[in-house]
């Protein structure tokens, strides 16, 4: 009878989910504050940024709500990875969140453009000192997680982002009150938007790769299999296959023919001891086929 495989107690989103829970209370606090004073102030930046704060708590919600799903087990016997590729979905929602903010913040400051409206600075500069207490706050619990878990990655950078907003808009709010000039107001809402951006590319072209099945990032599988093909016994290797289900889950497959009169549960010792150890792979699939086995043709795709 068949079994699956848990891996829900090495889960690196699971390992940190109080840390995306925390910084959710936190932040889905302060976007109320943030709204309120934006519209009282009627600063774009301010409210620009309270726009990217509610990107946050979103973006918070859906990363915490996939991390539950990726550790929840599977009932059905149907998804036989489980339900890790949550967490991945929830990395590419909070892309295009962040993207849907930039662009919401590009259209208002061109429409506000020589509209030479009036900014009060002092809830700008007392309202952007809270929010960057409040986000470098969330910024340390997440950055621990980040670089294990795509997901906090998403969330983290979200984060960043608004922690360079909140610095941005106490700089609007002390231009705005040196000079009296309000286009302050609006460059620096527009250079958050790019910001943004920025911080958004780079974390979709990673989602983009898990989903698309790419071979893991510093991972080669033309190394990965002559490594396999310099084991003892080994006479050929093909059909090698890397992806990553998520993050720090990294899976293979691939088929080893051995030589006439090799030990092939040696070779399948030490072919999975090589993955994982040299390439953080620790579930293969490996076939090990003898040499004068014929049955095995290479797929037409």
């Amino acid at each position: 009878m068949g079994h699956g495989h848990d891996h829900g107690a090495g889960h690196a989103g699971g390992r940190h989910a109080w840390r995306l829970a925390v910084s959710f209370g936190l932040i889905g606090a302060f976007f109320v504050i943030e709204l309120v004073f934006g519209l009282v102030s009627g600063s774009l930046a301010l409210l620009s940024d309270a726009g990217h704060m509610a990107a946050d708590v979103i973006t918070l919600g859906t990363a915490l709500l996939a991390t539950r799903l990726a550790t929840r087990p599977d009932s059905t016997g149907r998804r036989t990875y489980g339900s890790y590729r949550a967490e991945v979905f929830a990395s590419g929602f909070a892309v295009l969140v962040m993207l849907g903010v930039a662009v919401y913040i590009v259209v208002e400051a061109i429409g506000r453009a020589g509209d030479g409206g009036e900014v009060s600075t002092g809830p700008m500069l007392i309202v952007g000192a809270l929010g960057l207490i409040v986000n470098i706050i969330a910024m340390f619990l997440l950055r621990a997680g980040a670089g294990e878990s795509l997901n906090v990655k998403g969330a983290y950078l979200e984060v960043v982002a608004d922690t360079v907003g909140s610095v941005g808009v106490i700089a609007a709010g002390v231009l705005v009150g040196l000079t009296g000039q309000t286009i302050w107001d609006t460059v620096v809402a527009l250079a958050i938007g790019v910001f943004v951006v920025i911080r958004a590319i780079p974390l979709g072209r990673q989602v983009l790769a898990v989903l698309a099945q790419h071979a893991p990032p510093g991972i080669e599988p033309g190394v990965v299999g002559s490594s396999l093909a310099d084991i003892d016994g080994v006479a050929d290797v093909h059909d090698v296959h890397l992806w990553t289900l998520t993050s720090g889950m990294h899976v293979a497959t691939a088929h080893l023919v051995t030589c006439e009169d090799a030990d092939s549960h040696a070779v399948l010792d030490q072919a999975r001891d090589l993955l994982r150890k040299d390439y953080q792979i620790a579930h293969a699939t490996l076939q090990v086929e003898p040499g004068t086995h014929r049955g095995c043709d290479e797929p037409g795709w």
